[in-house]
């Protein structure tokens, strides 16, 4: 499946290109990137974007970058991961710098979430968050999601937050 361009109110969702590993490096490599298991090499970034690319040819679903409808800026990332590194299909977002707090992450993984539950066979999603990522914890609950307890887990600290279908908020 080739990857969807979908639209928000304020947003579009689009797929990768080569000229999105920049900012995406900067992100992996700086502090914030503490929360998905980084801070990130140069090398290790790019495996990270091309497997968020690669999603789409192997599982039907991948990575989509937020761009800002009115302007073109691009705000960050949403994304729906699969393969060994992740026991069940994970909805993911991460904001680049100086775009947190304005909803775009609530916005963007609610779109991807929703097209998600219409395109694939899919009766559940889970966010795996840091305990200590708060922002994300309120991303997840603002979507509806709630703490799943019993889920397998991407690693043993994360805290799973579960998307049911038909449950969205």
């Amino acid at each position: 499946m080739n990857a969807p361009t979908l639209q928000t109110g304020r947003l579009t969702l689009r797929p990768l290109r080569a000229g999105d590993f920049p900012a995406y490096a900067a992100l992996m490599a700086g502090p914030r990137a503490v929360f998905m298991g980084g801070p990130f090499d140069t090398a290790a970034a790019w495996g990270m974007f091309c497997h968020d690319a690669g999603c789409w040819a192997l599982f039907d679903h991948g990575a989509l970058m937020m761009d800002l409808r009115e302007t073109g800026q691009t705000v960050g990332q949403v994304g729906l991961n699969a393969g060994p590194l992740y026991p069940e299909t994970e909805l993911g977002w991460m904001l680049h710098d100086g775009h947190e707090g304005q909803g775009y992450a609530t916005e963007g993984a609610a779109r991807l979430r929703d097209w998600a539950f219409d395109a694939l066979p899919l009766d559940s999603l889970v966010s795996y968050a840091d305990p200590a990522n708060s922002a994300s914890h309120a991303v997840a609950r603002r979507l509806g999601a709630v703490e799943d307890t019993t889920a397998p887990r991407q690693a043993p600290e994360d805290i799973v937050f579960r998307h049911h279908r038909g449950a969205a908020a």
